[in-house]
């Protein structure tokens, strides 16, 4: 784990009641690692505002800036006004190269930022997102201090897939970090330990499909 990143979505399902004290708890103790907090505004002047505060944080945060509001407008020209200040930024729910060519074209070299393609999302509508994450690859490689994450994990798996692209980052959810004790097992362990999981289950829930006095075996006649 080299860096924590949420959102508004992460935090309300967490139970997050204080964003910014939150936040500030969260720098206080990983100092040394990127951190990334998202703005919460849909119109871009407050969305500079929030920007301002979010950066007031700490050094090793990011400013996360999603690549439109909820009208579907570009947020290109507040990144790159952002950019012009040195600010790093992680620009979020990116899903087409498009985007991704935009972003990176804003992008200050001379600032570490971070494009965060939603791999997981491109899958949830029936998409390959290899492809995609491919062409992102190149694209981001192409500008220093671009640093390409694969967003939106859904399996263990996608951790291997980004590291054979040449992902630069992949943000993992607390459940797929607790499946990396899984690696190195046999399939034959895994489908040990399934059945006994399941066994574990019938026993806690008391499920029985025989009911008394039925035998258990059939009887011969």
């Amino acid at each position: 784990v080299s860096g924590f990143t949420t959102n508004p979505s992460l935090m309300k399902k967490a139970g997050v009641k204080d964003y910014v004290g939150f936040a500030k708890e969260v720098v206080e103790k990983i100092p040394d690692l990127p951190l990334s907090f998202e703005v919460f505004a849909d119109d871009f002047e407050t969305m500079e505002k929030e920007a301002e505060k979010i950066h007031s944080f700490g050094k090793n945060v990011f400013i996360k800036i999603p690549i439109t509001n909820t009208k579907g407008e570009s947020s290109i020209p507040l990144i790159k006004k952002l950019e012009d200040k040195g600010y790093s930024l992680n620009i979020t729910a990116l899903l087409t190269i498009k985007q991704v060519e935009e972003t990176v074209a804003a992008l200050n070299p001379d600032v570490e930022n971070i494009v965060s393609v939603f791999a997981g999302r491109i899958a949830d509508t029936g998409r390959d997102p290899i492809p995609y994450m491919k062409q992102a690859v190149a694209i981001c490689t192409s500008k220093k201090g671009a640093n390409l994450l694969w967003a939106s994990s859904r399996e263990l798996f996608n951790v291997y897939e980004a590291d054979r692209l040449g992902v630069d980052i992949i943000t993992c959810t607390p459940e797929i970090i607790t499946k990396l004790k899984k690696v190195g097992k046999t399939l034959e362990q895994v489908s040990l330990d399934t059945v006994k999981a399941f066994n574990k289950d019938i026993q806690s829930l008391g499920y029985t499909i025989l009911s008394d006095g039925e035998p258990s075996e059939p009887v011969s006649k």
